[in-house]
């Protein structure tokens, strides 16, 4: 069966939720758009009440979604994948993103290997990119990390890469988990230490130079005391996730907790700020 969902409005936190609240009944594969996502799931396993059960836990208020299905016949979906949705991130020359099954992938100083778990993004996202621009150009050498709400381990693996260490990552979800566990072995980075958790994990972790996190606003300001007190006097903190126009909401909730804004980046109105504990 081939689902449409579609959501209004939508981001990418807002798929990626959708899709794991999917993945509990069975569902596959995700194809996220701009719109909402496509999801695919064996006849056998397709329930209509689910659908109403997971727009009931839906947790974003004030978004709209509608779903339709519609039965398929089946496909070579990694084939399919590959073809029309995943292809391979370039970063300013810098850094490239793909996939095992990608050929012709283009040299850079830093390769990172991802097979994702369709349901938690692959790195294309304006976020994804401001937040690897930040490991690009920042000190992170010697220096100890942690990547809050890891997902595929994309950030975790670049820091690494680039020689931060101790590295660790946080992902509450146990599907991305999982994915993150995998990625960083496919990276041959076996030192970064993948944690299944929220925010509250950090109370069991040293105190970091850097703490990474690329969630979403509302996230953000729930755990910035938490993400705060995890960082060392000086430490850095890179956020992403939100737009231009939430940014002042972070950076004031983020002055209650010793935290001083440093600087701002942006992409197609998607920001990411550079906060330093102070």
């Amino acid at each position: 069966m081939e689902v449409r969902v579609d959501l209004t409005p939508c981001d990418e936190t807002m798929t990626d939720v959708f899709a794991a609240l999917l993945c509990e009944h069975g569902y596959e594969s995700f194809v996220p758009d701009e719109e909402g996502l496509t999801a695919y799931v064996k006849i056998g396993d397709f329930d209509e009440s689910v659908l109403k059960d997971v727009m009931v836990k839906f947790p974003f208020d004030d978004v709209k979604a509608s779903v339709s299905w519609t039965e398929i016949e089946g496909q070579d979906w990694n084939a399919e994948w590959e073809k029309n949705y995943f292809k391979p991130i370039i970063v300013d020359d810098m850094c490239v993103i793909h996939s095992s099954f990608h050929a012709d992938v283009p040299s850079a100083p830093y390769d990172i290997v991802i097979d994702p778990k369709m349901a938690f993004g692959t790195g294309h996202h304006q976020t994804t990119t401001l937040m690897l621009r930040w490991l690009l150009s920042l000190p992170v050498e010697g220096r100890s990390l942690v990547d809050v709400g890891t997902g595929t381990g994309i950030l975790a693996i670049l820091a690494a890469m680039r020689g931060a260490s101790p590295v660790n990552a946080i992902e509450i979800d146990e599907f991305a988990h999982v994915n993150a566990v995998e990625n960083v072995a496919l990276n041959h980075h076996g030192e970064i230490n993948v944690i299944l958790g929220d925010a509250s994990a950090l109370k069991s972790l040293p105190k970091s130079d850097y703490l990474l996190a690329n969630i979403n606003k509302n996230i953000i300001l729930n755990d910035i005391e938490a993400y705060a007190d995890a960082l060392n006097p000086g430490g850095v903190m890179l956020l992403s996730g939100f737009y231009k126009n939430d940014a002042d909401d972070i950076v004031n909730k983020a002055s209650e907790f010793g935290l001083a804004y440093d600087s701002l980046v942006s992409l197609d109105d998607w920001a990411s700020l550079k906060l330093i504990k102070v």
